[in-house]
């Protein structure tokens, strides 16, 4: 079995061409006809935790949402954490995928798998890239919930350590749109849709000013928003299995929020 093999059953699902022009998705470690060593270990992030169990489990494949080089490296020296890593990756082998951008515009891609564990039906591309594709989704909820109960509900379902939102100024919700990761640049596109609520992460000060009483905006963290990459890719490689006998996939055990909360 060859990293290709791995890769290609990926990128059938989201195709490089879909990732975004300052995106780095892709083989980052390896060559593509080397033979993977080893199972595959599925993360957010490459980290020193990651790689210690990528090592621990006899993985020869770390796959992950975040691509862990964005910028060109000019040395390797172990003097940043990206620095250590790749250097580790390389010295024990290890190939580095990361599926970013790309899985998030597919089509039943990051936003899909996101509203489908909250409970969303009848969802479409919230902002349209090419013919099927594209970022964030709006959809309606079976039927209308209380806002704080539906609070509850996102909060216990990504494990949030804490929900920022602008004013609450609706009983209850049903129309809802949602872009995982940094969806501020929707906010717009959102609002258009006529949704009771935008779900994403990284919001700045000025923008919770924007919904002026049209609908809730919520950020639930970009951790918490993108964790589902690891089951979404799970589903998506799981049927390996049945082709090649020795393929072992893992979902990381060890991959963390860098954000902390003190509560």
């Amino acid at each position: 079995m060859t990293i290709r093999d791995i890769t290609a059953k990926i990128e059938a699902f989201a195709p490089l061409s879909l990732q975004e022009s300052y995106d780095n998705a892709g083989l980052i470690v390896g060559r593509y006809d080397d033979q993977l060593q080893g199972g595959v270990l599925l993360a957010v992030d490459v980290t020193d935790e990651v790689i210690d169990e990528a090592l621990e489990l006899g993985c020869g494949m770390i796959i992950t949402h975040h691509p862990i080089i964005f910028h060109p490296l000019k040395r390797f020296n172990s003097a940043s954490v990206v620095e250590r890593c790749v250097e580790r990756a390389i010295r024990h082998n290890i190939a580095l995928y990361a599926c970013h951008t790309n899985l998030d515009s597919a089509p039943h891609g990051m936003s899909w798998r996101l509203g489908q564990m909250l409970g969303v039906d009848n969802m479409e591309v919230l902002e349209p890239t090419v013919e099927g594709a594209g970022f964030g989704v709006v959809g309606t909820l079976p039927k209308p919930i209380a806002t704080e109960q539906f609070f509850a509900q996102i909060k216990a379902t990504l494990g949030c350590g804490a929900i920022r939102h602008s004013k609450i100024d609706r009983q209850s919700i049903e129309r809802v749109a949602i872009c995982t990761g940094s969806g501020s640049s929707m906010i717009g596109a959102a609002a258009a849709k006529g949704c009771d609520i935008y779900i994403t992460a990284d919001l700045k000060y000025n923008d919770y000013y924007l919904p002026d009483g049209r609908f809730i905006l919520c950020d639930v963290g970009h951790f918490e928003s993108e964790y589902c990459a690891i089951d979404l890719l799970f589903d998506i490689l799981a049927d390996l299995s049945n082709i090649f006998s020795n393929f072992a996939l893992h979902k990381s055990a060890n991959t963390k929020n860098p954000m902390n909360y003190f509560i």
